[in-house]
């Protein structure tokens, strides 16, 4: 089988590669399409992975099921988590399961940029069999709309109250979209390009402003008449946007950095001001079961679908112009397709 193997960012190769076996709890999965994640594309958090088989997003059709198998059989279509939690540690009682050891050591083999990808009793919990209203783009989407539907969830967002979301690639549309699915009041959208502050209008923002320099701020002050936001979603993932998040953020608003920042990055607060404005700086790490299980039905529902937000599709053989694509702010969704 073929697969997709980084080696360094730019480095991207299909290569030839063994198709897994299939224990007795495994399932194998021939791959449909596979969406190109926002972190993929951050040079030093994918670099330190390599040499790896790319992909996260995947979905497909149960290929073979081993013989211990009973809730997946061969043809279903389905999407897969690539970390599933144990559901009875101390972490996954809490509902932190993104903190789970099992969560944390799962993963689907060799990757979701692969014709076939194995995928074990453990992560079989997290796996999830998709109806035949949801296309392959669309299951695509589960992954990362799980990802904002915790965000939101971490937010504490009210209906009625403002937000403001820092960052207009994919993740910052779906969470314009949600918000507004979610009632609330006026959604601001921010980012460096025109044509991303634009489709955050149609997608939903009430305003969409182009950040120039230092001016970001200003613009929120003057469309809030200084209230500021009452959520700020910082989607860059940099100490200056998490300052400018906290610096947006009005009295007793939540702050949710949304994606990390490099290991030796540091953020340099006043405590002072956090404790007397009451602003809660929130971090919100990927997703678990309950998240991509919302996901879905959102999905289900159209509330996030592909014909708004997947923007470009190439083949497997392409998976070098997809990355190259993945990154210009033109692109949106960038997903990889798989010949059935």
């Amino acid at each position: 089988m073929q697969v997709a193997r980084l080696y360094d960012f730019g480095d991207i190769r299909v290569e030839e590669s063994s198709r897994p076996e299939v224990g007795p709890d495994d399932i194998l999965v021939r791959a449909s399409a596979c969406g190109i994640c926002s972190g993929d594309i951050m040079p030093w958090y994918i670099k330190r992975k390599a040499p790896l088989v790319l992909g996260h997003e995947p979905v497909g059709v149960v290929e073979e099921a081993g013989a211990a198998v009973r809730d997946f059989k061969r043809g279903e279509r389905v999407f897969v988590h690539h970390h599933a939690p144990c559901f009875q540690c101390a972490a996954c009682r809490r509902g932190e399961y993104v903190q789970c050891p099992t969560w944390r050591a799962t993963n689907i083999r060799p990757g979701g940029m692969a014709e076939f990808f194995l995928v074990s009793a453990d992560n079989q919990r997290d796996t999830l069999k998709l109806s035949d209203s949801v296309s392959d783009a669309d299951g695509v989407l589960i992954e990362p709309a799980a990802c904002v539907v915790k965000s939101l969830r971490r937010s504490g967002l009210k209906n009625g109250e403002t937000i403001l979301v820092i960052g207009l690639g994919i993740m910052g549309m779906m969470h314009v979209k949600l918000a507004r699915y979610m009632g609330a009041g006026m959604i601001i959208g921010a980012d460096l390009f025109h044509s991303r502050a634009n489709r955050a209008v149609e997608l939903g923002a009430d305003r969409g402003i182009v950040v120039a320099g230092d001016n970001l701020i200003e613009q929120v002050r003057e469309i809030t008449k200084g209230a500021m936001a009452d959520v700020v979603i910082v989607g860059p993932g940099t100490s200056k946007a998490i300052a400018t998040g906290i610096a947006a953020a009005g009295k007793g608003a939540t702050v949710v950095q949304f994606t990390a920042t490099p290991p030796d990055d540091e953020l340099i607060l006043k405590p002072h001001d956090l404790y007397f404005n009451e602003t809660r700086l929130i971090p919100s790490y990927s997703c678990g079961p309950d998240e991509t299980r919302e996901a879905m039905s959102l999905v289900e529902r159209g509330v996030i679908n592909a014909a708004e937000l997947v923007t470009h599709r190439f083949p497997l053989a392409q998976i070098t112009e997809a990355f190259e694509t993945a990154q210009k702010p033109e692109s949106l969704k960038v997903i990889v397709t798989f010949a059935s």
